[in-house]
This record gives structure tokens, sequence and C-alpha cells, in this order.
């Protein structure tokens, strides 16, 4: 039986040592959740840091439409508005004005891989009641959960792989903002890919794992296409649900 977990660790290096270790953190006031997206908030309050906990699954499964402040150094986590949908193994991202885009994932509306997307936008500066609000944004042209996100250096939202119908998917598809905000496809990935680690950096993307895969390559946003990593993850099985972060 899956064991839901409300503790917490980070990574630290240490540069003069030459290694790293993990740190443990205060648990989760919220309490223990599964399948939740985390993205980094920037402030300066905090000694640790803050992040959003956004949606996830609670226990027995059941699918939480809630959004957490996390304070890092005391574990204390603070509600904001609630999603408009609750959702579970979706992909989400920062914005680099702060705004935050939610899409995909399980809900339950159907229980299957949604195509329903949503922002999350943060509280305006000095405002009374300083909380997150929320809007909907136009749905993606696929179901996806296990999807993975990340945004574009031109500021369009990408949304990669994951499941539809049972069916693993190298589709991917990006989201433009604006007036005329839509959904675009993108070169597909050259293998299908669900629950992996996914990064954005120097105008590429880089996706590595995943269910039943070992493989990485990188998406070259000049090139406009997928080129294969010469190398494999250093693992005889599969590495998936993962998360990354840029060092």
């Amino acid at each position: 039986m899956e064991t839901i977990q409300s503790s917490a660790e980070r990574r630290e290096w240490s540069c003069s040592k030459g290694a790293g270790a993990f740190v443990e953190l205060p648990p989760l006031s919220c309490g223990a959740i599964s399948d939740a997206a985390v993205v980094v908030v920037n402030e300066d309050d905090s000694v640790q840091g803050q992040v959003l906990l956004i949606g996830g699954a609670g226990h027995g499964g059941a699918l939480r439409s809630s959004v957490q402040l996390v304070d890092l150094a005391t574990g204390v986590c603070t509600q904001q508005a609630d999603l408009l949908h609750a959702r579970r193994n979706f992909a989400a991202a920062r914005l680099p004005d702060g705004r935050i885009v939610c899409a995909g994932g399980i809900t339950p509306a159907s229980q299957l891989s949604s195509t329903v997307a949503e922002m999350l936008c943060p509280p305006v500066q000095g405002a009374m009641d300083a909380t997150w609000t929320r809007r909907e944004l136009p749905a993606m042209s696929v179901g996806r959960s296990g999807c993975r996100g990340c945004v574009l250096s031109d500021g369009r939202f990408a949304v990669l792989g994951g499941v539809s119908n049972s069916a693993y998917m190298s589709s991917c598809e990006a989201l433009s903002f604006g007036a005329d905000g839509h959904w675009t496809p993108l070169p597909p990935m050259h293998e299908t890919r669900a629950h992996f680690a996914c990064a954005a950096v120097a105008e590429c993307i880089i996706v590595a794992g995943g269910w039943q895969r070992t493989s990485a390559e990188v998406y070259d946003e000049l090139l406009g296409r997928w080129l294969r990593l010469p190398c494999d993850l250093p693992h005889n099985r599969c590495l998936c649900f993962m998360g990354s972060a840029l060092m």
C-alpha cells in the first residue's frame, strides 16, 4: 500500500567539501499529500524559502484543489485560493511575471487524463487580501496525465508527453498568452514519456527518464527539433515519478 508523506527534504551542496547531503525539513502542517505540483515562490521573508504546493491527492486518493503556501523553514502551510479544478499528476510552471500555469492531470470530472488548464495569479503587492487568484485557460488539444511542463524562452508554456486513454504519448504543445491565447503543437519527442524529469535552460528543454524509460533528449528551440542525448540514465531500471530543478 502506498504511504503518503507529510515530510519534506531539500538538497544542499557544499562546494568546499565537494559533496551533497539531504537535510530534513519540518513536516507540513497541512498534512500528507501525494502527486502534487511544487513551484518555487520568489520572496525574501523566509530563511529557507517558500513554495506553492498545488493540488495532489490525500489519504484514500481523494483529489485536492487546495493551494498551500509553504514556508520551508517551519513547515507552516498557509491556505490560498483553491484551484478551479482538483487535479493530480499534472504539469505546472511559473511564468517570468510570477503567474503559475497548471494543465492536464487527473480531475474528478472523468478520473481520466484531462485537457483543462488554469492560471494562478499572485496577490497584488500591498493588497489587504494577499491571496492568489485563478482563472480558466483554453483547453489543451488532448487530455494528458503524468505530463510535464516548462516555460519556453519566448514566454509560452509548453506541456510535454503524458498519458491519454491509457496510451503513452510523445506529443507536445505550447500555450501562448494575450488576447488570442491558444495552444499550438510542438515537434514530438523521440520517445513516448510520462512521469519524467524536465527542465528548461538556455533556449532548450531537457527531458530524462519516465515510466520504462532510461533515455534523455533535448529540444532545441532555435532548431525546432528534438535531439537524442548520447547517454542513458545510470540505472538498469526506469526512473519515473521524478521532479527536477536547475542548480
